[in-house]
């Protein structure tokens, strides 16, 4: 599935990471803010087959904490991401550990080129949300493309599981639970700014795309505070 790639009307996913997402002095924070630990989801992956032959695309990598935890058990891992502050912090992270099968691309969901059929594992975490629903469709239709078949994605983002009509009090209680330090974690400010500026999307409308562009989703998950979910997708 092609987006056009030079074509005026693509959407710039470079233009729209996140501003934080940009700046070194954010980038450098990352990791202690982000608190993400990667064991389950390696752990999944190599419960669906991850072994030394298999190829894992990492698509909205960041600083690499998934992708460098990976690498352990994989063949090789592709690292992508649009930001050149999170690959740079991946870089330095891939020559301290010296690990030689992590190749870091700066690109996107809709401008990563990967051959078609030969990746056995698409992972990613809290990035699709930066476009918007149009997009999003393309995007996964990208990513069936460059699975083979039985491949699976290993999606996790910010996904509304909740009905319309009960947005305003979902979205109060994630709010109000949210730390008051940056150091923390993501404060109230900023979850509000995500959600004025970025594109989570409907649980139903997340599926439905998934199932459009070729896949079975065979596991998922929903946050008890209805904002985040998690998806097995295999493609057909």
């Amino acid at each position: 599935m092609t987006t056009g790639q030079g074509s005026s009307w693509l959407f710039d996913e470079f233009a729209h990471a996140g501003d934080e997402h940009l700046d070194p002095a954010y980038v450098a924070t990352y990791d202690r803010k982000a608190g993400t630990d990667p064991t389950a989801d390696v752990a999944l992956l190599r419960d669906l087959g991850l072994d030394a032959r298999a190829t894992l695309v990492d698509l909205g990598a960041g600083t690499g904490t998934f992708a460098l935890a990976a690498a352990q058990f994989s063949g090789s891992v592709i690292a992508v991401d649009v930001s050149t502050a999170m690959l740079a912090s991946l870089r330095a992270k891939v020559e301290r550990l010296g690990s030689s099968n992590v190749t870091c691309v700066r690109a996107g969901f809709l401008t990563y080129q990967h051959p078609p059929g030969t990746a056995d594992f698409v992972y990613s975490r809290n990035a699709l949300h930066h476009l918007p629903d149009f997009w999003k469709a393309l995007a996964l239709e990208r990513i069936a493309a460059m699975l083979r078949s039985g491949g699976a994605l290993l999606l996790r983002d910010l996904v509304f599981s909740f009905a319309p009509g009960d947005a305003a009090s979902t979205i109060e209680a994630w709010l109000a639970a949210a730390p008051t330090t940056a150091d923390r974690g993501w404060t109230r400010v900023e979850l509000e700014t995500h959600l004025r500026e970025e594109y989570s999307t409907y649980s139903w409308l997340l599926e439905s795309m998934l199932e459009r562009s070729g896949f079975e989703i065979t596991n998922v998950s929903h946050s008890p505070s209805r904002v985040f979910s998690a998806y097995t997708a295999v493609k057909r």
